[in-house]
């Protein structure tokens, strides 16, 4: 088996860039039409998605309203933490705005749907050129990619959607001005949200195999925290929209946990690495 996989990443290592692009446009390829086959399986729900998932922020019903309402009494601040949905009837101003909007959400949630299946093809395109040792540092990648996409995006639409919701619909300069939302503002505002949550919660996973392969120490990841706390709220205020410090902060204090998680673990790495040099020079 070892023989077959050092044979599998020669060959690999003697195909020409020609090549190489021929195998990324295969896994491009199936790829794409995993997205499609998760596209299809979302336009056969679509109803449900537009109603009940991309539009569920907006209804009181949504359960992120009733259980921080619930947390901030049990810690007796009465309704300082209530929200509910917002009363308003949005509208498209385009002649093409609804059925693009149906679009780019159907294509999204094929996106996310697919997104195990598009990051295997990933790493079976970049698996051949890793050695032996990588191969084994980076078991159950795509599981614990996929758990922490899933968990992040979760993140983004059950607590930072809310809190951005109901800040921008509030939020007035004055009482004259009245707040008309289009579909597409409303879309705009909440995929990159989502998504950007999800791609922000790699960061332990990301960190945990570059200390496998030593790319990075605890030691230098402790020294660079000042600078990660800065590029953290920067992230923050990116996947955000507009400045509302308390969705920015709602997304900031999460990756700031995650980064100081990520320390935990590179420390981990750090001392199984001292340990077998250690067996191995005694």
């Amino acid at each position: 088996m070892a023989w077959g996989f050092k044979n599998k990443n020669l060959e690999r290592a003697e195909m020409s860039f020609i090549d190489h692009l021929d195998v990324l446009r295969k896994h491009l390829f199936k790829s794409v039409i995993g997205i499609l086959v998760g596209a299809i399986v979302a336009a056969i729900f679509e109803r449900f998605i537009m109603k009940k998932v991309l539009l569920g922020p907006t209804n009181d019903s949504f359960p992120t309203y009733g259980m921080i309402c619930k947390f901030g009494r049990s810690l007796n601040l009465g309704d300082a933490l209530c929200m509910e949905g917002i009363k308003l009837n949005m509208q498209s101003t385009q002649v093409t705005g609804q059925f693009s909007m149906w679009f780019t959400v159907i294509l999204v949630s094929g996106l996310v749907i697919a997104f195990p299946y598009v990051f295997y093809q990933f790493w079976k395109f970049i698996k051949p050129a890793l050695n032996t040792k990588e191969v084994q540092s980076t078991r159950g990648v795509i599981f614990w990619v996929s758990f922490l996409f899933f968990l992040g995006a979760s993140f983004g639409y059950f607590i930072v959607a809310p809190y951005a919701i109901n800040f921008f619909f509030n939020f007035q300069l004055d009482e004259m001005i009245e707040n008309r939302w289009t579909i597409n503002s409303y879309v705009d505002m909440m995929l990159p949200m989502i998504l950007g949550s999800g791609l922000a919660y790699q960061l332990p996973l990301v960190m945990y195999f570059l200390a496998k392969i030593g790319v990075v120490t605890a030691s230098y990841l402790v020294k660079m925290r000042k600078y990660a706390i800065v590029i953290i709220f920067i992230v923050a205020a990116i996947i955000t929209p507009g400045p509302d410090i308390v969705s920015q902060l709602a997304v900031a204090v999460p990756l700031l946990i995650l980064y100081f998680i990520s320390i935990f673990l590179v420390r981990k790495v750090d001392k199984q690495r001292a340990e077998k040099d250690a067996s191995e020079w005694s």
